[in-house]
């Protein structure tokens, strides 16, 4: 029996031009084995073998493509990489061991000593850490702006600026980057525009539509979407991710080929979590701004937020993480969070079940007081990634912690 395309090879990515992300979530970046599976393979070898000697050579020595060692090649890491390489619009992926890795990575294949970056000050904690203690000890200087603050972007620039680094949304108070403009200063400064959308995802947006050079994912979060592993990945032209590429290949921040399959079969249902994410996080931040003890709500999808529309403009959804700040401190931030019962109490986001945690003692806990107090990390600040779960229950479960606040002052 005759068949009109071939089983064995990767669905050619012309095929897939034009196809929404949904389609791309669950075709893009297969391989498919002699066997003819249906499902994506998983290759947990750490080596491959030659036909010859001189074949053995010829893939070391570059003149010939294939496989030669996990640490950077890997039929299973590849095919994670080409999917989200797909989803994003990007001409090529590489994954890393870790989100943070990812960000390590893209840095030290990029910059050198002597050179500058402006780095928006609402990142998340450790990432302010690599570039303010790690990266300054290489020679790179770093400067924190505010992210929404267009003017203090331009002025933090000089001349030894080669990256302009950014989250949008950001996190923990969701703030919104506008990213064309930021692509008009990276283009004026000849520097590079790197956007970490762990937050949305290419189902939500897709930075380089708007200008960016290169885009970050932590897939530890939605790209997995049910906390089982850590991993990052980067995306972008193959100008600067053969660099990064070159980087893994040298020091080794790998993706181990179980992690990259659990991502990539994540990547098949990233669509419709995210949609579900959206929703229920857009209606508990509705019903959080009519609780009496909250004294602000932080989420883009709320009218009240300050870059709504420009969250409507760059984004197709809001996201599922939002922040709230109570009336009062850590103790009652605290209070609030032990009262709940369904909700887990973790730093990690991006998870079908809904996680609460106090970014001041946690994900922000080793940024100097000063620090947090410019990137407004108030005691008072509880951040929600909101799961899947239904909204009713969530709604309860946060209502307990509503009640222990009334009790403490009755």
């Amino acid at each position: 029996m005759t068949h009109g395309r071939d089983e064995h090879v990767w669905i050619p990515e012309s095929d897939l031009d034009g196809m929404s992300v949904d389609t791309l979530a669950v075709r893009a970046g297969q391989i498919r084995t002699g066997q003819l599976e249906h499902s994506d393979a998983i290759f947990p070898t750490s080596s491959f073998v030659y036909g010859s000697a001189a074949q053995a050579a010829a893939r070391f020595g570059g003149e010939e493509p294939g496989n030669i060692y996990s640490r950077f090649t890997n039929p299973t890491v590849q095919a994670f990489e080409a999917r989200i390489a797909a989803m994003e619009g990007g001409e090529k992926a590489v994954a890393t061991a870790s989100g943070m890795a990812a960000i390590l990575s893209t840095c030290m294949a990029l910059l050198q000593s002597g050179d500058h970056v402006v780095c928006s000050r609402g990142v998340f904690g450790t990432t302010n850490v690599l570039f303010q203690k790690y990266m300054a000890r290489f020679g790179v200087t770093t400067s924190f702006v505010d992210l929404t603050d267009m003017a203090a972007w331009r002025a933090a620039t000089n001349a030894n600026t080669r990256m302009l680094f950014l989250e949008t949304p950001s996190n923990p108070l969701c703030e919104v980057a506008d990213l064309e403009t930021l692509s008009d200063l990276a283009r004026e400064t000849e520097a590079l525009l790197v956007v970490d959308n762990c937050f949305c995802t290419p189902v939500l947006q897709r930075p380089l539509e708007f200008g960016a050079d290169i885009v970050i994912h932590s897939a530890t979060k939605y790209l997995d979407g049910q906390g089982r592993c850590v991993g990052g990945v980067v995306v972008g032209p193959a100008s600067y991710l053969d660099e990064i590429y070159g980087f893994i290949r040298s020091a080794g921040p790998t993706l181990s080929p179980f992690n990259a399959w659990v991502f990539q079969k994540g990547l098949e249902t990233l669509p419709i979590r995210m949609r579900a994410h959206c929703d229920n996080a857009l209606e508990l931040a509705r019903w959080l701004e009519q609780q009496e003890a909250v004294e602000r709500v932080y989420y883009s999808g709320l009218e009240s937020h300050p870059q709504h529309a420009l969250a409507k403009k760059q984004q197709s959804g809001f996201g599922g993480v939002l922040s709230f700040a109570l009336r009062g401190g850590r103790e009652q931030a605290w209070a609030l969070i032990d009262a709940t019962r369904m909700i887990s109490i973790t730093a990690n986001l991006g998870d079908v079940k809904t996680t609460i945690t106090h970014p001041a003692t946690t994900t922000h806990g080793r940024l100097p007081p000063e620090d947090k107090a410019r990137a407004g990390i108030t005691e008072n600040l509880i951040r929600l990634s909101v799961g899947i779960e239904a909204i009713d229950d969530l709604k309860a479960d946060l209502a307990r912690g509503f009640q222990a606040l009334r009790a403490q002052t009755s």
